[in-house]
């Protein structure tokens, strides 16, 4: 066979297929082929059924879509009210962080304070020991002075009835 051949079979071969095919629909000889009417109403059940899919998905599609302006409606809200939050509470977080600092510094010199006024009671207590002492050395002494004295009273006023009586 030669190229111009080939072309001229290739050419006819669709015809003929075509020709078979619309033979084939026209001739209800068998039960397996469908007729021309069934043919009809199966490609209108198939388009009806493609259709009916076809409007499922859009209305998923709407539906999704929707949902989805919702949740992006929601994210917005969600994140204004976030920083509303975030806007109320750190002001007070500045806050309470500043008197937990000045609370700690206070603690620590309350600490100070507590130890010095216990050294100071401490010296306190020993001072207030060592005065009560020296106030009792100097009651024993101041009694004992007394007794001297009254003693030497004594004695220089009986020297002087004995030197009275000398005279």
């Amino acid at each position: 066979m030669t190229t111009e051949e080939q072309q001229k079979q290739s050419q006819t071969m669709p015809c003929l297929q075509k020709k078979k095919m619309s033979e084939m629909i026209e001739t209800p000889e068998t039960d397996d082929v469908p007729t021309l009417p069934d043919q009809d109403s199966a490609l209108a059940a198939f388009s009806a059924k493609e259709e009916e899919i076809e409007r499922r998905r859009s209305q998923i599609r709407e539906r999704l879509q929707a949902q989805f302006t919702r949740v992006e409606e929601e994210a917005k809200r969600l994140h204004l009210i976030q920083s509303e939050l975030d806007s109320v509470t750190d002001p007070m977080r500045k806050e309470v962080a500043a008197i937990c600092k000045k609370v700690e510094i206070v603690n620590r010199d309350v600490k100070i304070l507590g130890i010095n006024c216990q050294k100071k009671e401490k010296e306190y207590r020993e001072s207030a020991e060592a005065f009560d002492e020296k106030k009792k050395e100097k009651a024993q002494l101041l009694a004992k002075l007394a007794e001297l004295v009254s003693e030497s009273e004594k004695l220089r006023s009986s020297k002087l009835e004995e030197l009275c009586k000398n005279i």
